[in-house]
């Protein structure tokens, strides 16, 4: 058996604009590459205790809840919606009765529509009007909420809205708003930390932080200089420049943790990115040695190693706010999970201070630009039922598992197929 810490955290996460349903927010009317929009999403809106029923029945400790802006901000500095806020409170009231420790995220990808209309992130602006959002909340909030994370994956959100054209405002290489953005939610997460620390809790010490997504980048072939460019440039521009603007160059910048989201790697060749969402099919990858689901590369050891780095460059504690998969073979994903977890377990005994593990997701849900055609829930979602019914899937009955025992036993060996090698070396 691989045993984690006494008190470790097993969570699930999710976000509104995926789950939630009558939404209004840049992403209500665009129309994802499944023809499909998040107008319904899992009607989680309506359903959230339901959706309670089913982490009990997975025995989680902790879920990453989102709260959207856009429901409780109708203008700028305006007053909080009651109505919206005494529903997300019941929603937190109803987790910690059930032993459900929430850690909420105030920002995962959305904005209300009054700070898009005047240019977004891009705008400094967006900065005090988000502080004045975040004092408001965590006021109100601060009796059902102890964790914090501020903003999930700001690479991703500058990245897919202002380099390549995936999100909302779909611009395409915008290096200068990129930056710009970055710089002004790294400066609003800041000010919220000091705002949530000031604020406190009743429930216990608070805690405050972001979740960088961390993908490991390589060569497919060290004998191609312009792959290991290809490959650093991107470590930089994703990883580097984004940490050290959030957690400054010790990491005391307000932060008391560090959330982690890990999926995997991406290997150029030939200046390709080595996954199926640049068009390679599962046969191309599979004579390149390369294992993926729908989307990333599978790495496990590239996790152990940024969890080692991470820890040890800037010594906060870390909760792995996001891992999981995307595939509809259940084997696969069970090797996945498992094979990742044993490698966070090495971490940990290597000195690690890790607090928790959250799977992506709870739900299979409305995944941005791809729409429905992603799954990576724990329990499904049938959406082409009006009544969009749930059902545990063989992970969810796994990890259900993992989290009563609060560990796994080993995967047997399999003859070289495994979803990773062993690093071998490793440059940050």
């Amino acid at each position: 058996m691989l045993k984690f810490p006494e008190g470790f955290l097993w969570g699930t996460a999710t976000s509104t604009t995926q789950i939630e349903g009558h939404i209004q927010n840049e992403w209500t009317d665009l129309v994802a590459r499944d023809g499909r929009t998040c107008h319904l999403a899992c009607d989680s809106y309506h359903r959230y205790k339901e959706d309670i029923e089913w982490m009990k029945r997975l025995h989680v400790s902790s879920y990453r809840v989102g709260i959207e802006w856009s429901r409780l901000q109708s203008r700028p500095y305006g007053a909080l919606n009651a109505k919206e806020l005494a529903r997300y409170r019941d929603q937190l009231d109803g987790l910690n009765a059930a032993g459900i420790v929430p850690m909420v995220v105030l920002h995962h990808f959305s904005n209300p529509n009054w700070l898009n209309e005047k240019g977004g992130w891009v705008n400094p602006a967006a900065v005090p009007a988000f502080v004045d959002y975040v004092t408001s909340l965590v006021g109100a909030l601060r009796d059902n909420v102890r964790i914090w994370n501020t903003f999930n994956e700001p690479d991703t959100y500058a990245c897919c809205g202002y380099l390549i054209s995936q999100f909302p405002p779909l611009k395409h290489c915008r290096f200068r708003a990129y930056r710009r953005a970055i710089r002004h939610m790294a400066e609003a997460h800041h000010r919220s930390c000091q705002v949530i620390r000031e604020k406190g809790s009743p429930l216990g010490p608070v805690e405050v932080g972001f979740s960088k997504n961390w993908t490991w980048f390589q060569a497919h072939s060290a004998f191609w200089p312009w792959d290991r460019l290809a490959a650093e440039l991107s470590h930089r521009l994703f990883n580097s420049i984004v940490i050290r603007q959030f957690l400054g160059e010790n990491g005391l910048r307000g932060s008391t943790f560090l959330g982690l989201n890990y999926y995997g790697r991406v290997r150029f060749k030939h200046l390709r990115p080595l996954v199926p969402t640049f068009g390679f099919s599962a046969d191309e990858l599979a004579k390149l040695g390369v294992s993926c689901d729908d989307m990333l590369e599978r790495h496990p050891d590239g996790l152990e190693e940024t969890v080692r780095y991470l820890h040890r460059r800037y010594k906060l504690p870390i909760y792995l706010t996001e891992h999981g998969s995307s595939s509809l073979n259940e084997d696969f994903r069970e090797r996945d999970l498992k094979e990742n977890l044993a490698a966070l377990h090495r971490a940990i005994l290597e000195g690690a201070d890790v607090r928790g593990f959250y799977y992506w997701s709870l739900l299979d849900n409305f995944e941005w630009q791809f729409g429905y055609s992603k799954k990576f829930g724990l329990v499904a979602v049938d959406f082409d039922s009006q009544s969009l019914p749930r059902t545990m899937k063989h992970l969810g009955t796994v990890y259900s598992g993992i989290c009563r025992e609060n560990g796994f036993r080993r995967m047997p060996e399999t003859n070289g197929l495994t979803l990773g090698s062993r690093v071998q070396a490793a440059r940050f």
